[in-house]
Formats: C-alpha cells, structure tokens, sequence
C-alpha cells in the first residue's frame, strides 16, 4: 500500500529542510536504508534515509524546494499502484490552514544534551510548487586541463550563481572546492557580483537578501540566550609567549602543525576540570554540572557560523584533539556535520584573533552557560615591579557567564587560573 514518505527533523532545530539532491528518480526501486535524497537543514547538508521499501512513486517537493518538518516529500507504494487518493490527501491538507505552534518544550535533560534527529509530528504541507532543474557545473577543468574538485552541492550553488569554479581556490582535502568557498567568492571589482559597483560609475543598487533557514536558527537560538540568560562579562589580559613557545615545541617534533586553538580548548578543559561550576548548564529547576567537558569552537561558513564540539577533551590530549578538530573543521566547511557533531557544548570557544579583532564579547551558547571569546595577540609593552619596561606578546580574552549558573567569583577565579595556565602551561601538570 502506498505511504507519504514525510520530511523528518535531520537536526534538532531543524524546522524546514531544502532538498538539494534526490540519489532516486521516480519509478526506481527503493530498499530501507537506501539514501533517497540529500536534505539541507539549518546546520548542514544531509542525507535522508528511507524508512520504507518498495517504488518510488512520486516525488512530491524538486529539488531546490523547501519542505516543512512533517510535509509530504515523496510518495513510495507497490509498481504500477493507483496513488490518486493520496495525491488528493495531499493537495487537501496543503489546501488547510497551518496549525498553531505548539508551546516551547521543556528544558533538556542531561540525557539530551546530545541531540539526535527526532521525527516531528505532521504539520500541513504547503502546496507543492514544480520542480526545480539541477543546474550544472559552469566548468569541470581550468584552463591547463586540470580537473577540478568539486563537492556536489558546491557546484550546484557555483551553476545557481552564474561562478566559474576554475576562479576559485578551494579549501577542503585536496584543494577540492566546498560550499563555504562559493558562498566566500567575491569577484573583481567591477565584475558582476562586486558590491557598490556599476558599469557606468554609480552606486549599485540595494540588494535584498532572503534570510535562509541557517540564519533563522542562529537570530532565534542567540536572541533566545542573549534575553532569557542573565549574561555577565569577566575581561583579562594574558602574556601568551609561553604558551606559544610550547606550540612550537610540540610542533618541531611533529610531522602536521597543532592549531593554536587546540591548546585553547585543552587549557580550557584543564580549568573547567578545577571549576566544574562553569562547566554547568541551567535546565530551569535544576543546575546540570556535566561530567564529560565537551567544547565547541565557532567556526564562520561565510552564511552563518556552526559550532563543532570535540568530545571528552579533559581526558585527552593536544594532539587528539587537534585530530578531531582538524576533521570537525573540515565538515563545517564541507555543510556535512552530522547533529551530534556540532551539538551538546558544555563550554565554547569564539576565537577571532586571526581577523585582527582585539577583544569582543559572545553570546552563550546554550546548553552552556560560558563562552570565551578571544582576540589577537600583540606585542605590547610591559612594565615590571621594579620598573623596568619590556615587550610582551598580549592576548585579550572575556568571559561570558550565565548568572543564574556563574556566580561572579566563580567566573573569575576560573578565568584567573586559566590565565595562569596560558601564562605557564605547565601549571596543568599539577
């Protein structure tokens, strides 16, 4: 009997998800397990596995086409089946008002900290529009006949945007070109896609820019932290030559260069394992001081930032974790990170001391209740007890707590041991 194949939350925000990619065509069998299609949700890019077997019958939401969570996307029955009723069920619930929304779910648990995609109840599907033709790659090879790499939904948005690939570098394995490399390209000035240029000389005219599901989570999630957590600000100055002397130290010996934010996030699980308070979360009745010290890294993917979380790090090394944060990174760029990949952060790290910024401040990233925001490193002239004045190489850092979990002595008897452990990294021995 034919079925409604319905589009599932693929993250745990996810509200409306953009098929990029159907992998079966109408009529091809489908077994369980097989992936049918390839879904963008608010965090990543996504396969869609089938729960069902039989034929595809229908592809009910193209490519290109934004379904809602519960919204009929395909339909999948017994070949040569009669499937008009269902299509008519179909266009009769689209034809329905939406519901109302339902209230805000309760406080996670522990238990869910680390979130896994949960099927959502049926709401109304919106009418289904036509189809959207893939677009291809403007160009497969540069001009020296080199092939180039390319992931699939890269080239996609590379062909929607009118983008010769053989302009663009890519960042990914390999050189292979990633999303965040296409939505980073900016042509010449003068070109088409150069902002406030024009053939003859004016000003460009406003762009309007239609806000994508990725940039609806971040404005709800951060505005929903910034309003209902209580933030305070710790700010403190630290003399990082020690802990970059040791970077280069573990780096001499090594055949792949640990990142410097490595060493933050395992200073940092070092601290937190001496200030479990501030590895905490607030879940309305209770506080949550979690036992594993899982920290997230903001990265940018040029449309919006996602934050990849290295597991257990007060229990592992620079080195471990720099291999995971090295892969983790690699995925946010690549749109492949998986929910459980960039969920669950007990603590975060903002860094944004390679752009130039010299301090800031971040917003919490729930279900922590801190966040570290870090600026550049730069020599600075310091001046002794005794008067004497030397150059030391000072990075600014500020700590963003959660009042209702971080008391301010707290926070600040956290900051100041992390500050003495940046200054003298062997202070982790003991």
């Amino acid at each position: 009997m034919a079925e409604q194949v319905l589009m599932t939350a693929l993250s745990p925000t996810m509200e409306e998800g953009t098929i990029t990619t159907w992998n079966k065509p109408e009529g091809e069998t489908v077994a369980s397990g097989d992936v049918l299609c390839e879904v963008e949700t608010d965090k990543a890019s996504m396969d869609y596995e089938a729960t069902q077997e039989g034929t595809l019958l229908k592809i009910v939401v193209g490519e290109g086409q934004t379904a809602r969570v519960g919204q009929a996307i395909a339909i999948i029955g017994e070949a040569g089946e009669d499937i008009t009723a269902l299509e008519q069920e179909i266009a009769a619930a689209a034809a329905s008002p939406p519901p109302t929304a339902a209230p805000e779910p309760a406080a996670a648990t522990t238990a869910e900290r680390t979130a896994r995609p949960v099927a959502a109840p049926a709401p109304v599907a919106p009418p289904a529009a036509a189809p959207r033709p893939v677009p291809t790659a403007p160009q497969a090879t540069r001009a020296d006949g080199e092939r180039i790499k390319a992931s699939p939904l890269a080239v996609k948005l590379a062909a929607e945007r009118n983008i010769n690939l053989a302009l663009i570098h890519g960042t990914g394995t390999g050189g292979r070109i990633v999303k965040q490399d296409i939505e980073n390209f900016r042509a010449v000035p003068g070109g088409p896609g150069h902002a406030g240029a024009s053939t003859d000389g004016r000003p460009a005219p406003d762009e309007s820019i239609p806000v994508t599901g990725k940039r609806k989570v971040i404005a709800q999630r951060l505005s929903e932290s910034k309003f209902s957590a209580p933030h305070y600000y710790l700010k403190s100055s630290v003399e990082m030559s020690a802990t970059l002397e040791a970077r280069t130290v573990l780096n001499d010996s090594l055949p792949r260069k640990v990142s410097l934010n490595a060493f933050f996030i395992k200073l940092c699980a070092e601290a937190l394992k001496r200030h479990p308070t501030v590895n905490a979360s607030w879940q309305g009745d209770t506080i949550v001081q979690f036992g594993s010290i899982d920290v997230g890294i903001a990265v940018d993917r040029g449309n919006g930032l996602i934050t990849p979380v290295v597991r257990n790090c007060g229990n592992r090394g620079i080195v471990a974790i720099d291999d995971d944060l090295a892969g983790l990174i690699e995925k946010a760029g690549d749109g492949t990170l998986r929910p459980e990949e960039y969920s669950g952060a007990t603590f975060t790290i903002s860094n944004l001391g390679s752009f130039g910024v010299d301090e800031f401040t971040a917003i919490i990233n729930p279900p922590g209740s801190a966040i570290l925001a870090l600026g550049k490193t730069t020599p600075t002239p310091i001046v002794a007890q005794d008067g004497s004045i030397t150059v030391g190489k000072i990075m600014k850092m500020t700590l963003s707590c959660d009042h209702r979990v971080i008391d301010g002595a707290a926070g600040a008897k956290f900051l100041f041991d992390l500050k003495q452990m940046m200054e003298q990294p062997l202070r982790m021995l003991f």
